[in-house]
C-alpha cells in the first residue's frame, strides 16, 4: 500500500463494501410505505430474536432509544441514575433530559466498564435505575452488576451501543437487564446508512410503554394517554438495510476481533496497556490503548499516516454545562481518559493496512520514548 496514504480510524466504504444496497431501498421505494411499516415490524422481530429477547421497539437514534428506556422505566425529577463517566456523556444526556440525577461510578481498570465495588457503594442511597454500558464492545460484568442492582431495589438498563453481539455463555448482550438500547450510527458494528436506535425487553408490559412512548404517548391514533411521549421511529429504509446486514454481524465481530488479536500479539511487549478480552465477550466495535505521552504519540502515528482518536477524552463528571449535586471521586476513570488512544478496527480494513498500524506503532517506541 501507499505509506503515505492515510488510513481512516472507518471507512464506510470498506466495511459495506460487497453489500447489494439497491434490493432493500428499492424494495422499500416500490411499496411507498415510509414510515412504520412492514421492514420495521420484520427488523423488530428479528433483532429481538437475534439478541434473545422477547420485544424489540425500534426509535430515531441511540440517545432516543436511552431517554425513552428511562421513561418506560419511570425515571423523572429527582430520582437517581447510576452510571459510568468514561462512556462519552451519552448516558448522562439522557438522564439530564428526563430531569433526573446522574450518581457516577468508577470503571474496573482492567475493562474500563462498570466497577461492582463502586457500584455498591453508590448504591448506599437508593436509585431508580443503574446503567451498564459495554464500553469498546466489552461486554461488562453484567451478571455481577444486575445482581448488586437488583438486591438494592434498582432496575437494570444496559447501553449496548458499541456492543453489538457481544455474549457470555449466559447470553447476548442486551438480554440480561430490564431493557437495553442499541444505536445503529453508522459506525456502529451493526450500522445503518443514517441514525437509528432501539430498545429491547422481555416485559410486556415495558414494551408497550414503549411503544406509546416512541409514538406522542398515543395508546390509540390521536389518543394521548401517556406522558411525555415523543416522535422517535426508525424508517423504513434503515430497517431494510439493517436487515440486509444483520446476518452478516457475528462475521464481521469475527473479523474486528481478528484485527484486535494481530494488534494485541505485536504490541504485548510495548509499555501500553491492551484491551482486557479477545474471546466473544469482545466485539472489538473500538481499538483502543492506553499510553502515557498521548499527544506525542497521536501526533507520530498521523504524521505517518495512522489516523486515531480519543474516546473519550473529558469524563462526564468534568464536563462543564451542568453543576453537579455531588461530588464524585473516580481515579481510575480519570486517569485512564488521559491516556485513551483508539487505532483503526473496522471489517474491511486490509491486511496491509494493518501491518502499517502495527509498524508504526511498534517504530514509535522504538525512538526510546
Amino acid at each position: 500500500m501507499d505509506v503515505n496514504q492515510q488510513i481512516p480510524l472507518f471507512s464506510a466504504v470498506a466495511a459495506n463494501a460487497g453489500i447489494d444496497f439497491s434490493e432493500p431501498l428499492m424494495r422499500v421505494v416500490n411499496r411507498h410505505w415510509y414510515i412504520m411499516g412492514e421492514e420495521v415490524k420484520a427488523f423488530e422481530r428479528e433483532f429481538a430474536d437475534y439478541v434473545g429477547a422477547e420485544h424489540c421497539i425500534s426509535v430515531a437514534n441511540g440517545s432516543d432509544a436511552l431517554e425513552i428506556a428511562l421513561l418506560g422505566l419511570g425515571v423523572g425529577p429527582g430520582d437517581r441514575v447510576v452510571t459510568v463517566a468514561n462512556a462519552g456523556f451519552y448516558s448522562s444526556t439522557a438522564i439530564r433530559a428526563v430531569g433526573a440525577e446522574p450518581v457516577y461510578v468508577d470503571v474496573d481498570d482492567t475493562s474500563l466498564t462498570m466497577c461492582p465495588a463502586s457500584l455498591k457503594m453508590a448504591l448506599s442511597k437508593p436509585a431508580k435505575v443503574v446503567i451498564v454500558t459495554h464500553l469498546y464492545g466489552q461486554l461488562a460484568d453484567i451478571e455481577t452488576l444486575a445482581a448488586i442492582s437488583r438486591s438494592a431495589g434498582a432496575a437494570v438498563l444496559e447501553d449496548c451501543a458499541q456492543s453489538h453481539g457481544a455474549k457470555s455463555p449466559k447470553g447476548q448482550c442486551g438480554s440480561f437487564g430490564d431493557l437495553a438500547c442499541f444505536s445503529f450510527y453508522p459506525t456502529k458494528n451493526l450500522g445503518a446508512l443514517g441514525d437509528g436506535g432501539a430498545i429491547v425487553t422481555s416485559s410486556a408490559d415495558i414494551a408497550q410503554r414503549l411503544l406509546t412512548l416512541r409514538q406522542y404517548g398515543w395508546s390509540t391514533k390521536y389518543h394521548v394517554t401517556v406522558p411525555l411521549g415523543r416522535n422517535s421511529r426508525l424508517d423504513e429504509m434503515q430497517a431494510a438495510i439493517l436487515r440486509v446486514k444483520l446476518p452478516l454481524l457475528d462475521q464481521w465481530n469475527s473479523e474486528r476481533r481478528s484485527i484486535a488479536s494481530r494488534y494485541c500479539a505485536a504490541f504485548a511487549m510495548l509499555p501500553v496497556k491492551l484491551p482486557a478480552s479477545l474471546g466473544d465477550d469482545f466485539v472489538a466495535h473500538l481499538f483502543v490503548l492506553r499510553v502515557e505521552d498521548r499527544d506525542a504519540f497521536m501526533s507520530y502515528l498521523k504524521v505517518h499516516g495512522v489516523s486515531t482518536d480519543v474516546h473519550y477524552p473529558v469524563p462526564d463528571h468534568r464536563q462543564t454545562a451542568y453543576v453537579l449535586n455531588e461530588t464524585f471521586d473516580l481515579p481510575v476513570t480519570d486517569l485512564a481518559s488521559s491516556k485513551l488512544v483508539s487505532l483503526p478496527c473496522f471489517p474491511g480494513l486490509t491486511s496491509h493496512q494493518i501491518d502499517r498500524v502495527i509498524e508504526v506503532v511498534s517504530n514509535y517506541f522504538d525512538q526510546g520514548v
